[in-house]
C-alpha cells in the first residue's frame, strides 16, 4: 500500500516516525501522524488545517493531546459518559498522580525489541493509515495523499478525531476545505 503514498503522505508518516522517535515512544499512534500532518507545509492537509483555524491552534491541540494522554487515552466522551455514572476522571487521575508520579496513566516506556531500529505503528495508527485507502477510493484517487490521510485521522473515532473536532476540525468541515488537487481530487 506504501506504494500508493504520495511524497507528501509519505513525507507524513516519515514526520510521525520522527515524532515518536524525538518522544521516545514505543509505537508510532495516531497522534504523531497529526502532529506530522500539522507540520507539513502547502499540501492539502496544511491548507485545509489553516483554513480551519488549526494551524494556528497548534499549542491548544498539542496540550488537548497531552491531557487526553494523561487520562490513559480516554476521550472526553468517556470522560463524560463515565462521569454520568458518577465516576470522576479527573478524581481518579489525580489520585494515580499522587501515588505513582505525574503522567502515570499515559503509559510509560516498556522494553521494545526494534531490531530494525523502526518503531512499529499501532494497530489504531495502521487502521488510520488503511483507513486513508479507503478515502482515497471512495473520492475516486489512485493515489494516498496527506489529505486523505487528515479525513482518515477525522473519521476514526478516538481522542485524535475528537481533538480535531473540538478544533472546528471534523471530516465534514476537513472534506470542505481540503482544496481539490493531487491527494484529495474526486477523480485523478
Amino acid at each position: 500500500m506504501f506504494e500508493r503514498f504520495t511524497k507528501s503522505a509519505r513525507s507524513a508518516v516519515k514526520g510521525a516516525a520522527a515524532h515518536a522517535e524525538r518522544a521516545d515512544a514505543d509505537a508510532v499512534t495516531e497522534e504523531h501522524l497529526l502532529l506530522a500532518l500539522l507540520d507539513l507545509e502547502g499540501g492539502p492537509s496544511a491548507t485545509a488545517l489553516a483554513a480551519l483555524g488549526v494551524t494556528g491552534r497548534r499549542v491548544s491541540v498539542e496540550s488537548a493531546l497531552a491531557e487526553a494522554r494523561r487520562r490513559g487515552g480516554l476521550t472526553r466522551a468517556d470522560a463524560d459518559a463515565l462521569a454520568g455514572l458518577g465516576i470522576d476522571v479527573t478524581e481518579i487521575v489525580a489520585k494515580v498522580e499522587a501515588t505513582h508520579g505525574a503522567g502515570a496513566l499515559a503509559g510509560g516506556r516498556r522494553p521494545a525489541r526494534r531490531w530494525s531500529g523502526h518503531r512499529p505503528f499501532t494497530r489504531s495508527a495502521k487502521d488510520v493509515l488503511e483507513r486513508s485507502l479507503r478515502v482515497a477510493l471512495g473520492r475516486g484517487d489512485r493515489h494516498i495523499g496527506d489529505g486523505h490521510l487528515l479525513l482518515a485521522l477525522a473519521a476514526r473515532p478516538g481522542v485524535v478525531a475528537d481533538v480535531l473536532a473540538d478544533h472546528g476540525a471534523t471530516y465534514t468541515a476537513l472534506e470542505r476545505a481540503m482544496p481539490a488537487g493531487p491527494g484529495t481530487a474526486r477523480a485523478s
